[in-house]
């Protein structure tokens, strides 16, 4: 037998499907990025300093940054995610100190992380907004939904 999700066992026929926040799948995006940045940053720092620094210690370190990466989208809808996305913000930044290059890399990956954030929280915001004045248009219109009362379409 599957278990349901609570999702799945407060739904009702008719209930609108909650909207997924745009803030939080642009910064998932951005974070799924950023871990193939981390792949080609720590691919690059083994065939640089590989020998220097311990292959073993680049790779363990680079692939722990990668996994840390990708598990941060799990985690980015929760209030401390996005509180450990701006930390491994700075981390690609302080990569630089391995790998000059990744100053400028993890910098703009930080404005890529800031605009992905600041973008979506407008975008999730204006999705409330349209959803109230819509939930208010049908209240005052009940008649005028372009619905039939069975909820098909009108023709």
């Amino acid at each position: 037998m599957a278990r349901l999700t609570k999702a799945q066992r407060e739904w009702r026929p008719g209930m609108p499907r909650k909207r997924r926040s745009i803030r939080v799948q642009f910064a998932s995006i951005v974070l799924l990025t950023e871990a193939f940045v981390a792949l080609f940053a720590t691919l690059a720092v083994f065939g640089l300093r590989g020998r220097d620094l311990g292959a073993g210690l680049v790779l363990g370190v680079g692939f722990g940054l990668i996994l840390v990466l990708v598990l941060a989208c799990a985690v980015v809808r929760k209030p401390w995610g996005m509180g450990l996305g701006w930390i491994l913000q700075l981390v690609l930044i302080a990569l630089g100190f391995i790998e000059p290059m990744m100053f400028v890399v993890g910098a703009l990956t930080a404005l890529a992380w800031w605009y992905a954030i600041r973008t979506g929280a407008r975008l999730d915001r204006e999705n409330v907004q349209r959803d109230r004045e819509q939930a208010e248009w049908e209240r005052t219109h009940p008649d005028e939904g372009g619905h039939e009362p069975g909820g098909e379409a009108a023709t």
